[in-house]
């Protein structure tokens, strides 16, 4: 998942590139999701501290305070990387300094035509999905899920285990922070995934890197993050 962050001073002009935004991960059903908009930079700066996801970050350039969006930019890639950085301005004449600066930014977009700064607000998130996917891929063995049109990538690392949902011929992924369902079985999962993958149940599949605790008397498995599933008599000893 990515995290949209925005900064920009003038609270008309950020509602609706906020609004742009919402509408484009709508429609386009992205795994992503809006976060955090501010016209203060270093509330902006104390929120993608405690944020663990890759972010994309619209910032403006003149923001009204003693940071301006350039210094801004270099702040966040010491917490984030990798990161996407996307400058919206009034000012073009300030675009040479994105590489004074070397941010490293993934576009420059002009407020001074509306509608055209809509249409790049959407293709950088558009651009900003494909190129994460692709490095997600890259540096982590993912399971990919397909959820309607939108495709989700879940790093197995992030995977706890996978539940049979009462809903016919679909299970639910419990993975780091969030839940989602989706048309698989825990049959069909046990002969895709790799061997981190165990069947303690019919009805439960585990990632055994993430497990805390097994109690045995109760045959109950505890994960790191708190949740917990059953295990079944029959694979217990297999387990």
């Amino acid at each position: 998942m990515l995290n949209i962050f925005v900064c920009e001073d003038n609270h008309i002009q950020r509602r609706t590139i906020v609004k742009t935004i919402q509408n484009a991960v709508l429609i386009e059903e992205l795994d992503m999701q809006l976060v955090f908009d501010t016209a203060n930079p270093y509330e902006l700066l104390k929120k993608v501290k405690t944020c663990q996801y890759t972010g994309i970050y619209f910032l403006d350039i003149d923001l009204s305070s003693n940071i301006n969006g350039m210094k801004l930019a270099q702040e966040i890639r010491l917490f984030d990387p990798r990161g996407f950085i996307i400058f919206i301005t009034a000012h073009s004449e300030l675009s040479y300094m994105t590489f004074q600066y070397r941010v490293e930014a993934m576009d420059f977009i002009l407020k001074d035509n509306p509608a055209e700064a809509k249409v790049k607000i959407r293709e950088c998130l558009l651009n900003a999905m494909e190129r994460y996917m692709l490095q997600t891929n890259k540096t982590y063995k993912v399971y990919t899920i397909e959820v309607g049109e939108r495709k989700i990538s879940v790093a197995y690392n992030d995977i706890f285990f996978f539940e049979t949902s009462r809903n016919i011929h679909k299970v639910i992924l419990h993975a780091k922070d969030r839940q989602i369902e989706f048309s698989n079985t825990i049959k069909e999962l046990t002969n895709t995934l790799d061997d981190n993958f165990v069947r303690c149940h019919r009805s439960f599949l585990v990632n055994k890197n993430n497990i805390k605790e097994v109690d045995m008397k109760n045959r109950i498995i505890h994960f790191i993050n708190g949740e917990t599933c059953l295990m079944s008599i029959r694979m217990m000893k297999k387990f």
